[in-house]
């Protein structure tokens, strides 16, 4: 299993975090412009383990070389079940650089948004924080 896989899976958020690049970018499902760093990058992955449901991982894709992973979950928010996948891109040092999320559907990316929209000021705080 992966490093981030076994991270995010048994909630530690810290081991989650220490894997992200310092210029880790997130794009995000619902939103158009993607977030640069490391520190809103887990301020975001900290709100979304609060607002997801029975979140879980139902297979991991790799590409050879190690550097590209696809992780398909599934989750509930506020009620909507959803799939997902994090597509992860790994920089020369084994650290998370590129973080993009797709969800489906259309009806679970809304619930999804409008839940992150409410932890927004909190996100802005902790990575005022760090």
């Amino acid at each position: 299993m992966h490093p981030f896989r076994k991270a995010v899976e048994s909630g530690d958020l810290e081991a989650v975090a220490a894997l992200l690049a310092d210029d880790v970018v997130f794009t995000s499902p619902v939103a158009f412009k993607p977030y640069p760093g490391k520190a809103i990058t887990a301020a975001i992955l900290r709100a979304v383990s609060r607002v997801f449901e029975d979140f879980t991982y139902v297979r991991e894709i790799a590409n050879p070389d190690g550097r590209d992973h696809a992780f398909v979950f599934t989750a509930t928010v506020a009620g909507r079940k959803l799939q997902g996948c994090d597509f992860l891109h790994f920089d020369d040092n084994g650290k998370i650089d590129e973080f993009t999320v797709m969800v489906r559907p259309l009806s679970a990316a809304q619930a999804l948004a409008e839940a992150m929209g409410a932890q927004f000021e909190q996100i802005l705080r902790e990575t005022a924080e760090q």
